[in-house]
């Protein structure tokens, strides 16, 4: 029988693309809306600043992770190219490099040659990419993913306090948006957390935290405008 594993890392490059897009959709729309309702804006100006902040919101995340992420595979494939020209105009180094490596790990000499000499056999860009450059398939960036979680999250995390903003009562609206707001981060950070393997109390913890935040400046700032209009 196969001995079958799951491992939490190979979900690190949507993971951290979703989380990060519904956390922001979520704490930028919910700030930006509680900043407008404290200067006392109309449901459709509300409405209106929210929709169109989760449009351009949704555009910014995904253009950002997409050129983050790209420029981090731009560097692992040139790092690879330059790899494959070592390879090969000096193997013997490259050899002596990989086994190096396997010595310091625990292997003896004689073992890490031979470790070497087979795995550069099979595979030697495959080996230096994994045990000289920290780089694997599980790992690698995915530019396209990550910009297709990050905005997809974002809309779903920013319709979320919008949604709350069309239906809560009008008295004491900012406090529907943040509460509840702040309720879904806690959710968020938790779920996050888990799926990660990481206590779930102290990834809830963090997020509402600066959620928190975030709405007590916008509102701060939005009641400051608003008795100066």
């Amino acid at each position: 029988m196969r001995h079958l594993e799951r491992h939490r890392t190979q979900h690190i490059g949507w993971l951290r693309a979703a989380v990060l897009g519904a956390n922001d959709g979520i704490v930028s729309t919910a700030s930006l809306l509680v900043g407008v309702a404290a200067a006392d804006a109309s449901r459709a100006s509300l409405l209106m600043t929210g929709v169109a902040g989760l449009v351009a919101g949704a555009m910014s995340m995904a253009a950002g992770e997409y050129v983050s992420v790209h420029s981090q595979a731009d560097t692992e494939n040139a790092d690879l190219a330059r790899e494959r020209k070592e390879l090969e105009s000096d193997p013997v180094a490259e050899h002596r490099e990989l086994t190096a490596i396997y010595t310091g790990r625990g292997l003896t000499p004689e073992l890490a040659r031979q470790v070497a000499t087979q795995l550069m056999a099979h595979d030697a860009i495959g080996a230096h990419a994994r045990d000289e450059l920290g780089i694997s398939d599980i790992a690698s960036a995915k530019p396209i993913q990550a910009a297709l979680a990050s905005a997809a999250s974002f809309g779903v995390g920013a319709s979320l306090p919008l949604a709350v903003s069309a239906f809560a009562p009008t008295l004491g609206l900012s406090w529907w948006i943040s509460g509840l707001s702040l309720l879904l981060l806690a959710l968020l950070g938790a779920v996050a957390a888990r799926v990660g393997g990481a206590n779930p109390w102290l990834g809830a913890w963090r997020v509402t935290f600066w959620g928190a935040l975030a709405f007590a400046v916008t509102a701060s700032v939005g009641r400051a405008i608003g008795s100066l209009a």
